[in-house]
Parts: C-alpha cells; structure tokens; sequence
C-alpha cells in the first residue's frame, strides 16, 4: 500500500492526464459544431466514442480507488487535497457503475444525433430526429439506472451538472419563480410596450461590435477566440484556448449582443479558473449553475442596464454607423418583455418560463408519464399556458435547442439556478461595489471583473457551488433576490409599483 504522499503523486499523475483528455473531447465537440464538413460525422461519431471509452477507463480504474483510500484515511490533507478528495470520490464512484461499452455507445449516439438535430431543424421534420431522441433517453435511463437504480433518474443525472440540487427542490423553487413571474408578467400585460431594435444590420459590422464588446468586458482574445455557430455554446480547453461561439441574425441586433456577452460571461469565467492544481479536478467550475451564473450575469445584471448601453452607444455608432440606435433606445429594446417561442432570445422577464417549461417535460419523459412522440404537442401545449404563445412548427418549437441532441438532459435548470445565484451575486456586488452603475457607464469592466474573479473564478471547485455564493452573498432567498432585481428594473421602466 503507497504511503499518502506517493498516493498522492500517483493520483494527481493519472488525473492529469484524464484532465488532458477531456480538453480533447471539447476540442472535436468544437470542431464538429463549428468547421466540421458534414461527411465527417461518422468518423467524429468513432473519435467522441474512443475519447469517452478512455476517459471513463481512466477515472474507473481500480488504482483510483486505493489512492482515495489511502488518502481519506488520513488526517493530513490541505484545503485542496480535501476538496480534490470529494471530487474525485464522486466521479470514480459514479463511474464504476457504468460498462465502459455503454459509455462509447452514449458517445456514438450522441454524435449522431447532433448530426440528426441540425438536419430535422433545418427541414422542420421532428419525426426524422425522434428515433435519436429515443435512443438518447434510453441510454441516460440505462445509465442512470447502472449508477442508482433507488433515486429518481433526474436525481442521478442533475447530481453531474449541479451536486446538491434535487428533483424535490427545484419543483418547489421553480414552482415559486413561475408564480412571481407571472404576477409580474400579468402586470406588464397592459402596459405599452418598448419598440424593438429590429432595423437591419450589416452582420459583419455586428460580429465587429461583439468582439469589441467582449473584449471591453474583460475577455482574453490571446487566450481565446470567437466563431460561428448554430447554437451559441463555449467551450474552454484549459488554459489559453477558450472557445466562444456566436449566432448573428440581420434584423435582430440585441439577441445577437446578448448571446455575445453571455458567452464570455462563461469565457471569462473559464480564463479566470485556478490552474495552479493540476491533476486535482479543483480547478475546474463548481457546477453548471455557477458556470450560468457568470454568463447570464453578465448579460442581463449588466449587459441589460442603462448605464452599459450609454457606454455602448457611440461603439455602436462606429461599427453600425447610420442608423445605430442611441443608447435608450437599446436599454428599451433590450428590456422589451414580450412572450416568444425562442428561448435564446428570451426577455429576461419570460426567460425562466421557458426552461420552466423545458424542466417539465424532461421530468415527464424520464418519469415515463411523456413519449419522445407526443413531446412537440406537448411542447406547444405548455408554452400556450405558460407563454400565451404556440409555436407554428417544430423548428420555432420542441427543435429549438441543441442540448437533447446530444444527451443533455437535467442541463436546463443550471440557467435558471444561474439566474439566482446570478441575482443573489448582484446584490453582494452593489453592496462591496457602491459606484458600480458609474463604473459600467464609464466602461471601467475591471472592477467588477475583478470582484468575480475573487469570489467566484478562483476558487474553482475548492467548495460546492452554493457554499461559493453563500460566502460572498450570505444566507439569501434567491427566488426572492431574482424577482426584486426584475421588479425594480422592469417594473420602472413599464411604470409599476409593486
């Protein structure tokens, strides 16, 4: 049996090169939604298989669990040892339950149906994209099963994105949050309404105007860069290479922008994590949630104010020249609240009520109470209730997003526990940061980049995501910070009082 210390070297040896692995998996994952010919589908289908068959050998390896058990059996570990410890117990535990063949046919399935999604989405064709969809369910059902086959399959899943959060938890959380918004939407309803930002743009000049903008807001282009993509998504691939992405539209100036800066919310949350622990797991993010927490923050707490589109105004001007709307006329745009069908281009009021939606239906179909076959009528059913809007096909409807695609299931409610710990995070950041508003306006992002960085970036997964918050924020109702950050933004600018 090693000693501790050469436990301990032994573990953070193996571990960094499965670090080094995952940063391969992102890399094709990149490669395959942005430059990747379509023909290539098939082969990247074998490369994902080959990469997560490797990986999950690696953290099942049966030395990993006598290194844990050397190592947890003794009482002198630091701060980060400890937090690597439960890391890496919950991913070896986890992991040894699972055949590795199931784990390379998760991977192939979820190759395809990518592949199947952008073509069923481009022909408004769910039908084609169903039998996907199946087999995509069936093997996180078969995998949730092989890990624990006594919890709610949801339970098991949302433990990989979001540790702690519970199917029990979020029902009543979510539950709350619907009824709060829509008390604030039913108040809305019969004000007027903000014109939109819907004059057309050059989108080489707005592709221009984002990558100015995210990089004002404090993302590393040397360590990183921005390319096209159907769906938005960032990928980060260790230190130095953060991949943004971004989907422009002609006559929709403000979604494009808003996905911009949520994407390098997330970037610069990925640049600023601690890369003084290889080989340890604790320098990654601490959940999904918190990861949404950085990116939603800094699209809608920041991105949606008046002070940062007064700032914005004359960089807009200079990118989109004629035509350019002032900095009002952004603020009202942007905070436009406006039921829709695309959950991307949410209004940060309805958003919630989108992923709402989408976190019922997914508890539906792994519940069994829900068919892969009746999921677009009930789709559009639950949007017509919640939303007050139907989607007319399928495309503006169940095919919308990338995420079932590829087996991302329990992912959806990490953007709306983004948005509270996010809402909770502005709190504390107006209290430590009294002339924030004067920073943003003047375009000083430096400060308040700087206060992430220190209470959320750095310390990577030393705790678990709502320890993170709760140090910097406090003991705090979420739900209830969430809906008096819209009131007070929304509720002035439509005219309410609460």
């Amino acid at each position: 049996m090693a000693d501790v210390q050469g436990a301990w070297t032994a573990l953070t040896e193996h571990l960094r090169d499965f670090e080094v692995l995952g940063t391969l998996d992102e890399l094709v994952g990149w490669d395959q939604q942005t430059m990747m010919p379509p023909r290539g589908a098939a082969m990247r289908g074998e490369q994902g298989a080959l990469i997560s068959r490797l990986a999950h050998e690696m953290i099942s390896d049966p030395r990993v669990g006598e290194w844990l058990a050397v190592l947890e059996g003794s009482d002198d570990l630091d701060e980060v040892q400890r937090a690597s410890l439960r890391l890496v117990r919950r991913h070896h535990d986890r992991a040894v339950k699972v055949p590795s063949k199931l784990v390379a046919r998760m991977a192939q399935a979820q190759s395809a149906g990518f592949q199947a999604w952008l073509q069923a989405k481009s022909d408004d064709d769910f039908p084609t994209f169903a039998p996907h969809l199946e087999e995509l369910l069936a093997f996180s059902l078969e995998r949730a099963e092989a890990i624990d086959a006594d919890r709610h399959p949801y339970d098991v899943l949302i433990e990989e994105m979001d540790p702690g959060a519970t199917v029990a938890e979020l029902r009543t959380t979510f539950a709350r949050l619907r009824d709060g918004l829509s008390e604030l939407l039913g108040a809305i309803d019969d004000r007027p309404s903000p014109p939109p930002v819907d004059a057309p743009f050059d989108l080489g000049a707005q592709r221009a105007l984002n990558r100015a903008v995210a990089a004002a807001i404090g993302f590393d282009f040397t360590a990183g860069r921005l390319d096209a993509a159907e769906h938005p998504f960032t990928v980060g691939m260790g230190p130095g290479d953060v991949r943004l992405t971004l989907h422009l539209h002609e006559r929709d100036l403000l979604s494009g922008l808003g996905s911009t800066i949520h994407e390098a919310g997330h970037g610069m949350y990925e640049q600023g994590l601690p890369t003084a622990w290889p080989g340890t797991l604790v320098g990654h993010a601490a959940s999904f949630g918190l990861h949404e927490s950085q990116s939603r923050f800094w699209e809608n707490f920041i991105g949606r104010s008046l002070p940062f589109f007064r700032w914005m105004e004359p960089l807009a001007a200079e990118h989109l020249g004629e035509g350019a709307p002032d900095a009002d006329a952004l603020y009202r745009g942007a905070n436009r609240v406006k039921p829709s069908l695309i959950r991307v281009a949410a209004d940060e009021v309805t958003y919630n009520l989108h992923i709402i939606v989408r976190f019922e239906l997914e508890l539906a179909l792994f519940e069994r109470r829900l068919s892969v076959a009746d999921l677009p009528a009930a789709w559009n059913d639950r949007y017509e209730e919640y939303l007050g809007v139907r989607p007319p096909d399928d495309r503006q409807g169940v095919l919308q997003d990338v995420h079932w695609s590829g087996g991302s299931f329990a992912y959806f409610p990490s953007y709306t526990l983004g948005n509270l710990y996010g809402a909770s995070l502005g709190k504390a950041l107006q209290r430590d940061l009294p002339e924030l508003w004067s920073h943003v306006e003047h375009g000083e992002f430096a400060p308040v980049l700087g206060w992430l960085r220190e209470n959320v970036h750095h310390k990577g997964s030393l705790r678990e995501a709502p320890e993170i918050v709760r140090e910097v924020a406090g003991e705090r109702d979420m739900v209830a910070d969430l809906l008096d950050h819209l009131w007070s933004r929304h509720g002035v600018l439509y005219g309410l009082e609460r």
